[in-house]
């Protein structure tokens, strides 16, 4: 089992391997990038981490939820925001850079994937972000109300998002727990016939006013399978510039909403408690 040394990265730098609740997580060395790592959980792309430069993000769809981000309070202000789902704490470390004394809570239910990611990918003791090792339903009932300008979400289990955080409930949940200005942000993954993210935008407009989606024009016609963002809101969203933002990404997006975003969610209905199922497992080329 590959080990850092006191995470300094050299030319030889090994990968860390280790059982974790949710598999065996790997953490990979970027070889183009000095102190960066790829997270792993059975072989699935997880999070990717640099220590240098943590307002860098390398996947695109947390390109995408960085974009929501920055567009959810004015340019440096601080915020307060729900990570629901951890992996290696990218986007809070991504807020902690970008918006300095930020006060963030990390959801992460994989207590062994904590401990991993703290000692191999240090957080900066400076920075104002406490994590709780419970499940994201469970950790999110104990925010306060309206305490959050920002809730992010992001959880797979095995590759897929849990039934319990997809339903309507769910949010009414997270509707509590944010401010009357504040943002949720959601990281869906799904492929033709595309059921379940049609699913996910009618339930999010069931309690929202105001419903973006942003995402590869190849996901949304159902040619792959891949990652979609959900923005939504009780004000309007900033769509002028999500727009602009997702159309110059190195990997540009589209981003849908009003009648359109209706047009495609195809009289889909709201998901509840009772009738939730987990998001659809990936097909296995996807990681290839």
């Amino acid at each position: 089992m590959g080990r850092s040394r006191n995470n300094r990265r050299g030319p030889a730098a090994e990968a860390v391997v280790e059982a974790v609740d949710g598999g065996l997580a790997q953490l990979v060395p970027d070889p183009d990038r000095a102190r960066a790592w790829t997270l792993l959980i059975d072989g699935a792309p997880q999070s990717h981490v640099d220590l240098d430069d943590p307002a860098y993000l390398s996947f695109e769809y947390q390109r995408r939820l960085g974009h929501v981000i920055d567009l959810a309070a004015p340019p440096g202000k601080p915020v307060q925001a729900v990570h629901l789902g951890g992996g290696a704490f990218t986007l809070a470390r991504y807020v902690a850079a970008t918006r300095p004394r930020s006060t963030q809570q990390v959801v992460e239910r994989d207590a062994a994937l904590v401990q991993l990611v703290r000692r191999a990918l240090p957080l900066d003791p400076g920075v104002r972000i406490r994590v709780r090792s419970v499940d994201a339903r469970e950790g999110l009932a104990k925010v306060p109300d309206v305490w959050a300008d920002l809730i992010v979400a992001d959880v797979f289990s095995g590759a897929r998002t849990p039934a319990h955080l997809t339903s309507t409930e769910f949010l009414d949940e997270v509707r509590r727990a944010l401010k009357p200005s504040g943002v949720y942000a959601a990281n869906v993954a799904d492929g033709p016939p595309l059921a379940h993210l049609r699913g996910q935008i009618a339930t999010a407009a069931a309690r929202f006013p105001e419903v973006a989606l942003i995402a590869d024009p190849a996901v949304l016609r159902g040619r792959r399978f891949g990652n979609a963002v959900l923005a939504a809101s009780a004000l309007p969203l900033p769509l002028a510039e999500l727009t602009r933002r997702a159309a110059c990404d190195p990997h540009p997006a589209r981003v849908e909403h009003g009648r359109q975003l209706t047009d495609f969610t195809g009289g889909a209905a709201p998901v509840t408690d009772e009738a939730a199922v987990a998001s659809p497992a990936p097909p296995p080329s996807v990681f290839d």
